[in-house]
């Protein structure tokens, strides 16, 4: 009955926590004295509640008892179908008090705030770097590491996150899932696609403060920033050459190797950028542009 009258005679010394049940008030100390009592004789994965053990021991056996009737998900846990229903409801029961935003999960909504508060409660002991969630914080973390995880059974490419490694494996599958509807480009994430549509819509929402510089992306702003700053952060560890952009760097170190992964298939002119493989081309085709 304390579920209808909204009773909870369980309350928590430390943090406003209330509850109907004495257990769930033990199980919820444990968040305070950091006691985990329930660990995975597999991995090192330890946890406050037996259910939690339980669900977790999934992982390992690959059990998925919950499955979509409307497509082919299967998951671990019934809240999690649960709200993967919503997609094919449309139900998008959570929305910002700010913006037009809405979303199917309450933590969704929760990182969304972040955004208008501004709110960056994780950071980086090594560098400046801070962000709006923990396995933001954690994927970063890597880079000083130099910990790859995930690596490509075809080439040797390695990277830090799953994701980046699925994006990685349509380079060797040729999927390109994403299209322009104006133009024939095609592309691997949807992030590209949204990046090139700027191109048609003539969009540049990103502007230098000094310059009358406008771009697309902000990663190109921040490359265009050390032209004002003279920052060169990538320097050839056998000349005294440095430049702005790792591909700038990447490109030098050729001439060192000698390596000229262009080449003509006319003649046997070769060289070390497809821009000026491009403009050789045109001494064959007698194409006099200017």
């Amino acid at each position: 009955m304390k579920i209808h009258t909204g009773e909870k005679p369980f309350s928590c010394h430390i943090c406003k926590y209330q509850c109907i049940q004495k257990s769930h008030l033990q199980s919820h100390m444990k968040i305070h004295t950091g006691e985990k009592p329930f660990s995975c004789h597999i991995c090192k994965y330890q946890c406050i509640q037996k259910s939690h053990l339980q669900s977790h021991m999934k992982i390992h056996t690959g059990e998925k008892p919950f499955s979509c009737n409307i497509c082919e998900y299967k998951c671990i846990k019934k809240d999690v179908l649960q709200t993967h229903m919503k997609i094919h409801t449309g139900e998008k029961p959570f929305s910002c008090n700010i913006c037009e935003y809405k979303c199917i999960e309450k933590s969704s909504l929760q990182r969304h705030m972040k955004i208008h508060t501004g709110e960056k409660p994780f950071s980086c002991n090594i560098c400046e770097y801070k962000f709006k969630e923990k396995s933001n914080l954690q994927k970063h973390m890597k880079i000083h590491t130099g910990e790859k995880p995930f690596s490509c059974h075809i080439c040797k490419y390695k990277c830090i996150t799953k994701s980046d490694l699925q994006r990685h494996m349509k380079i060797h599958t040729g999927e390109k899932p994403f299209s322009c509807h104006i133009c024939k480009y095609k592309c691997i994430t949807k992030s590209d696609l949204q990046r090139h549509m700027k191109i048609h819509t003539g969009e540049k929402p990103f502007s230098c403060h000094i310059c009358k510089y406008k771009c697309i992306t902000k990663s190109n702003l921040q490359t265009h920033m050390k032209i004002h700053t003279g920052e060169k952060p990538f320097s050839c560890n056998i000349c005294e050459y440095k430049c702005i952009e790792k591909t700038n760097l990447q490109r030098h170190m050729k001439i060192h190797t000698g390596e000229k992964p262009f080449s003509c298939h006319i003649c046997k002119y070769q060289c070390i950028q497809k821009s000026h493989l491009q403009s050789h081309m045109k001494i064959h085709t007698g194409e006099k542009p200017f």
